[in-house]
């Protein structure tokens, strides 16, 4: 591989960053973790460092958001999965993080606090300035390794991402290793027609993905589900409030723009579900008033969705297609996942909302290729170089120069 790997360090006794995405799926209501798949995923790694002083890094949600919370149920819920005592600290580069760290016995794990409880951990740096940031400097005088292991992040370029790599020996996680390999070796076999399913609520990461996938190649039908087919069908006049979005002209003029330049590429909802006093009403997109909100996809985008994904060679969904956590609204993600199980193409389910439902379902092993990761996978899936591997592949010449 590009990139080194935890069998190529002696992990004995070394106090090591992980670097992990446990961003699960939350209630709203209760703040209660819906999903434990991106949990469950990071064992296998941490397992590998039985021997070492391990701290795990990650985030929770985007500030502002009703997903953003700390990791004190992240800490417990390892626990149980590992059946062994986890240290957390209400802390990520302060005093009393840098004293936990500093307190680790061997085979000890510690996991931080929401990582976005540090500003800087909100924006994106070049890798150069990554390293000179406060939580880079504090934090890296304390590790041996930085080990990278957070696939859905591996787009961003947040400092715990490219910073860390900067200082310290870097290598890959188990789950980034298996990524990596699993979806190179899936590329070379993918065949048209690609489809690709897309829903959930970055709209503007979807976007630039969408047409980096239709210029190289890789999507022949867009279908769309959830916020991102609101804002095409915005786009095409066929909502006519305003979505009460962030950026919404910004982005609704973006997706007027690809619907003009790829006309036959996009496949957007003609019934949809909404939520009228906590019951299920579906009806025409023509047909919804003022105010309405979509929760859900209708039996007829779904039939017509299923249609098009029967007839590929490649599939690829990505988030679901509405409020698929509760109940009465999660026809349309899981009618669409089944869909996809049972068709004969090549098979990529992606996002962990999605890794969540898939699982539900009983549905896991008939799918190609799983990965809890969302839009980092898209970008992948483009051809283009995601921070976190390039890091990973700058360490591994760093290392290879000075060993």
């Amino acid at each position: 591989m590009k990139v080194l790997t935890l069998d190529d360090f002696d992990l004995k006794g070394k106090t090591v960053f992980v670097r992990m995405d446990m961003n699960c799926p939350i209630d709203p209501d209760t703040l209660e973790i819906l999903g434990t798949k991106r949990i469950e995923e990071a064992i296998e790694t941490l397992k590998s460092l039985e021997d070492a002083k391990v701290v795990i890094a990650s985030h929770q949600g985007r500030v502002g958001n009703n997903d953003y919370t700390g990791m004190d149920k992240h800490a417990k819920v390892l626990e149980k999965l590992m059946n062994k005592k986890i240290k957390y600290v209400e802390d990520v580069i302060g005093e009393a993080a840098q004293k936990a760290i500093k307190e680790l016995e061997d085979g000890e794990i510690l996991l931080l606090d929401n990582l976005r409880l540090c500003a800087e951990e909100n924006y994106e740096f070049t890798p150069e300035n990554a390293a000179n940031t406060i939580m880079v400097s504090r934090l890296a005088k304390l590790f041996d390794l930085c080990v990278l292991d957070s696939f859905p992040s591996a787009h961003r370029s947040h400092p715990s991402i490219v910073g860390f790599p900067q200082v310290l020996p870097a290598c890959a996680g188990r789950i980034v290793e298996r990524e990596v390999r699993n979806l190179d070796q899936i590329m070379t076999v993918a065949k048209a027609p690609h489809v690709i399913v897309l829903g959930g609520s970055k709209v503007p990461d979807r976007l630039e993905a969408i047409k980096l996938l239709i210029q190289n190649g890789r999507a022949d039908h867009v279908l769309l589900t959830g916020l991102i087919g609101n804002v095409f069908m915005r786009a095409q006049a066929r909502i006519k409030s305003p979505l009460g979005i962030k950026r919404e002209d910004e982005v609704v003029a973006k997706a007027h723009t690809l619907i003009g330049e790829y006309p036959d590429v996009f496949a957007t909802p003609v019934d949809i579900a909404i939520d009228k006093d906590g019951q299920r009403v579906e009806m025409d997109v023509r047909e919804m008033g003022k105010g309405d909100k979509i929760f859900d996809l209708g039996p007829k985008t779904v039939e017509y969705y299923s249609k098009l994904i029967s007839g590929a060679g490649t599939v690829f969904i990505s988030g679901p297609a509405g409020f698929f956590e509760k109940e009465k609204f999660s026809y349309g993600t899981k009618s669409l996942l089944t869909a996809v199980a049972n068709s004969m193409a090549t098979t990529i389910v992606s996002g962990g909302h999605l890794t969540t439902a898939l699982k539900q379902q009983g549905l896991a092993d008939k799918i190609d290729h799983i990965s809890t990761a969302g839009g980092a996978l898209v970008l992948y899936l483009t051809g283009e170089k995601l921070p976190m591997i390039k890091a990973l592949e700058e360490a591994k010449e760093r290392y290879s120069t000075n060993s």
